[in-house]
């Protein structure tokens, strides 16, 4: 999707610029909404693939049956999934339905995977206590990197989280 229009950008569009692109780049980045979703992912992960590119997936964990067949398919050089929260705080926090087991087990899936990966959560304060912090961190098995993103409270979706930030004569105001 072209982030300026919000417009889909065709296929086809994508692997030209990829094409021209090949000895200046060596990944590409596949991200969401949440990757695993679309049905053809594996197809598009083999033809990057086939072009010299690396591949790091963010995911969101929903969908370890996905990561499964990536993996089996060597297809992921690098994958890293956002923890969102303690599994029991999940649904209040993501205000959907979650699928605990299944996060359960693509964390479980990642960290045996041998795939360099990360394993990563965006502090919240207003929504995660220390508690609920160390709660996530022993849910990331042994050996896996954790890592704690900054919250950006200027492009939240909600707006009770949104901060209005501006600089006015250098001097930051947060409204």
């Amino acid at each position: 999707m072209n982030p300026s229009t919000g417009e889909l950008i065709p296929l086809e569009e994508v692997f030209l610029f990829l094409e021209k692109r090949r000895t200046q780049l060596n990944s590409v980045v596949v991200s969401g909404g949440e990757p695993t979703l679309q049905p053809d992912l594996s197809v598009f992960f083999h033809r990057v693939s086939s072009m010299g590119y690396q591949i790091k997936l963010d995911t969101n964990g929903s969908r370890p049956e996905v990561l499964a067949e990536l993996f089996l398919e060597c297809l992921v050089d690098f994958i890293a999934m956002d923890i969102k929260a303690p599994l029991e705080l999940y649904d209040r926090l993501t205000g959907v339905h979650a699928p605990k087991e299944q996060l359960k087990e693509s964390i479980a899936l990642i960290a045996q995977s041998g795939i360099d990966h990360e394993f990563r959560t965006t502090v919240v304060e207003p929504l995660l206590s220390e508690r609920d912090l160390q709660a996530i961190q022993a849910m990331v098995p042994y050996g896996s990197r954790h890592r704690l993103q900054e919250f950006r409270p200027e492009t939240a979706l909600d707006p009770v989280l949104r901060v209005s930030v501006e600089v006015k004569n250098n001097v930051l105001q947060v409204a």
